[in-house]
């Protein structure tokens, strides 16, 4: 199976030998970040530094003329990332041997809610998620677009992963993250999700939805959460807490937006690629969920993109859905976490790998070549040797 390890550019820029240890562990692919989130990220293996503060979302490469006079744009990164780190970290990458896709990072941006508060999903008690750009307004699904085009298709880059392309809600690590005092469930983060910015209002007006009673039916419905209920699971809990039509009617105008908008993107990324270049998205099976692998129609979006990172933290079930469309030639990769101290584990990567195989997964994605200990890699190294 071919295997890719995610990494960012302060991994490998100032350190000549990331690029060999990278190559050494097995892997034909980096897939390095070209536009990110703000993150501190630990390096343990860089001569110059041991800890990087990205403080707030930035592309990691010189932008075009595309944005000028335009608003929201991109944000250039700091002294984490000057220049083009992008480009200077893919040349090393592909010195050694590996081939280069971008990792683009797209509605996931906390400066741009701080910047530009009205670009935010707001919830039904009126609270704003700058981490989460709304998706549905005109403005910011097009500076979504063209940011997917101009990061994707980097100089030498030979495909792209496209992450949050679709909707965010409340799940984010943020700093100093203290939101998991009610366990909500499955039900509860995707009421908490619900957007009621005047472009959502509307289009859940177009669904026979009066905006104002569908936010005040959201709190009714979530009230019995905040005081300790435990909601049914899945999309029975949802429709059980807020109304069957109520429920089907928000569903519509999200999966429909949601979408759109990933059709738009790999269309425009299309559009300035090269022959050959493969275009994935980070994605969930599940249409009403959201985050960085936000839902989708397996079916559709095999039609549209040339296929789905799948994240398998939790087990590589997520895959079945996606294996079960039968395209030729599509990729299902399977993302897995190595690094131990986050949860990731290395030790049971061969199993896991051979497991994910089982149930469809042509690729595994590893996460994360720079994050991980000495240790870590050393059992992927093993892992991959074995399979």
């Amino acid at each position: 199976m071919k295997a890719s390890a995610f990494v960012y550019p302060w991994d490998v820029n100032g350190d000549p030998e990331a690029p060999g240890r990278i190559a050494a562990l097995g892997v034909r692919q980096a897939t390095l970040a070209a536009a990110y989130h703000s993150t501190r990220a630990l390096t343990p293996r860089h001569p110059r530094h041991r800890i990087v503060t990205a403080e707030h979302a930035s592309v990691l490469y010189p932008t075009d003329d595309r944005w000028q006079g335009r608003e929201p744009r991109p944000y250039p990164a700091g002294d984490w990332a000057p220049g083009d780190a992008f480009g200077e970290a893919a040349a090393a990458l592909a010195d050694a041997g590996l081939e280069v896709h971008t990792w683009v990072v797209l509605a996931h941006n906390s400066r741009l809610g701080a910047e530009h508060p009205d670009t935010s999903v707001v919830n039904a008690y009126g609270d704003r998620y700058p981490w989460a750009p709304c998706i549905a307004q005109p403005a910011t699904r097009a500076y979504l677009v063209d940011l997917a085009a101009e990061a994707a298709v980097r100089p030498g880059a030979r495909g792209t992963e496209l992450e949050s392309l679709g909707w965010y809600g409340l799940q984010h690590l943020h700093a100093h993250d203290k939101t998991g005092g009610v366990p909500l469930g499955d039900a509860g983060m995707y009421l908490m999700a619900l957007c009621f910015c005047p472009t959502c209002k509307e289009g859940y007006g177009d669904q026979g939805v009066d905006a104002d009673e569908l936010a005040a039916a959201v709190r009714a419905a979530l009230e019995p959460l905040w005081q300790g209920t435990v909601a049914d699971e899945g999309w029975a809990g949802v429709e059980k807490l807020l109304g069957e039509s109520n429920a089907a009617a928000t569903r519509a105008w999200r999966d429909e937006t949601a979408r759109t908008l990933q059709e738009t993107a790999v269309r425009a990324v299309r559009a300035a690629a090269p022959d050959g270049f493969q275009i994935l998205l980070h994605a969930d099976p599940v249409t009403y969920h959201v985050g960085a692998n936000p839902g989708v129609d397996p079916e559709h979006i095999l039609s549209v993109a040339d296929g789905v990172v799948v994240p398998c933290a939790g087990g590589p079930a997520l895959l079945t859905p996606f294996a079960g469309q039968g395209r030729e030639g599509a990729v299902i990769a399977a993302n897995f976490g190595v690094v131990s101290g986050m949860g990731g584990s290395p030790g049971t990567l061969a199993s896991d790998a051979a497991r994910a195989r089982e149930l469809g997964a042509t690729e595994i994605r590893l996460y994360h070549a720079g994050l991980a200990s000495d240790g870590d890699l050393v059992a992927v190294r093993e892992a991959l040797a074995a399979l």
